[in-house]
């Protein structure tokens, strides 16, 4: 299932969810410029397990850094567009119920948190891991408990019967993270090249930092804003 847009209208303008959209497209667009460079500096940002977990020799001092600066590299335009999708889409309404900064410190905190899920699962993996992948679906735990009976419209490709169809939020936000949970049990915590424990982490904490982070004004599981 392909999400397009809500029915769940924000009365802000979502600085912080435009900045990351634009902060993510700019680091792309580098990492294009680039060319064959970009695997340095994929190499020098991108989060590496092993380092964070001291398995590897020489643990360059910026690793500490790496959660936070691989969450704004991608590995090609499917990934970064993914990413992008779900962030235009599910980020405004967050940013709503938390406020600007809170949501900025949110969306970079579960990012953080994410790598860490993904660390714990295969603490001795050499391979970098970069995407804004965690903190994204630390958003969508966020919008699941805040806006549950938002619905969305979704492209469900089923070939000659693809259909666009009204999803609930609850319904869609929660065959999402099923898919994660099941797709990383059967993968291992080596992923078969997709973080899994990462958006697995990146969603747990935000379930658990939404209630923290919201404005005290509003409620858990409520209709569209």
């Amino acid at each position: 299932m392909i999400p397009l847009r809500d029915d769940n209208p924000s009365r802000i303008t979502p600085f912080v969810t435009w900045g990351l959209l634009a902060a993510n497209v700019v680091m792309f667009g580098y990492q294009l410029l680039l060319g064959g460079e970009a695997g340095r500096l994929i190499g020098s940002y991108a989060m590496v397990p092993a380092d964070l977990a001291g398995g590897s020799a020489g643990v360059p001092e910026r690793a500490w850094v790496t959660p936070l600066t691989a969450m704004f590299l991608h590995g090609g335009l499917l990934h970064l567009g993914g990413n992008m999708l779900y962030l235009h889409i599910f980020g405004n309404n967050v940013e709503e119920a938390m406020g600007h900064l809170r949501f900025l410190i949110f969306y970079l905190l579960c990012g953080t948190l994410a790598a860490f899920g993904h660390v714990l699962a295969d603490p001795l993996s050499q391979v970098p891991v970069i995407g804004a992948s965690g903190a994204v679906s630390g958003v969508l735990a966020a919008y699941f408990l805040l806006f549950p009976k938002a619905r969305v419209l979704t492209l469900i490709p089923l070939g000659l019967l693809t259909r666009l169809v009204y999803v609930p939020a609850v319904l869609l936000l929660g065959i999402w993270i099923a898919v994660q949970l099941v797709s990383g049990l059967a993968a291992g915590p080596a992923g078969g090249g997709v973080a899994w424990f990462a958006h697995i982490g990146g969603f747990a904490a935000g379930l658990v930092l939404v209630v923290p982070f919201k404005r005290r004004a509003v409620p858990l599981w409520r209709g569209p804003s």
